[in-house]
């Protein structure tokens, strides 16, 4: 195998990755804004939110608990754990660089908002510095 196929094979293998994180943070990222909202969130909560189906949340809660992310049982509330806390808090700030450098850029908030739900989960940490520079130059010039 050559370099460009070694090359193109680990851009493909990350996007993979990134494709099957995308689900988990979503969802912890969304249990943890119900909660702050209402105490607690419920699978019905994630099925109104994603406009899914409870069999659909249920069989990503499944996925979500055995990845240690979020804590069921029958009938309660979905609780996160620490590490789906933790997962929370990185998506959400990754969204908040993402949407602030498409803002900077002269990206309608509207169309900031749509675009970062996507690329946050596909940045890397080396260009979610470099967005996060660009953020801070734009703002020391105003």
């Amino acid at each position: 195998m050559n370099k460009k196929n070694k090359a193109q094979g680990a851009a493909f293998r990350r996007t993979r990755t990134d494709h099957s994180r995308e689900t988990a943070e979503d969802y912890v990222e969304a249990i943890a804004e119900v909660e702050a909202e209402k105490g607690q969130c419920r699978a019905a909560d994630l099925a109104r939110l994603f406009g899914v189906s409870h069999v659909t949340v249920f069989k990503t809660l499944s996925r979500l608990t055995d990845e240690g992310f979020v804590e069921t049982l029958p009938y309660q509330p979905v609780k996160l754990t620490r590490s789906g806390r933790k997962l929370a808090k990185q998506a959400r700030e990754r969204h908040q660089i993402v949407f602030d450098f498409l803002l900077a850029i002269g990206v309608s908030e509207t169309t900031a908002k749509l675009d970062a739900e996507g690329i946050e989960h596909h940045v890397s940490s080396e260009t979610l510095g470099c967005l996060s520079k660009v953020i801070a130059n734009q703002e020391s010039l105003r």
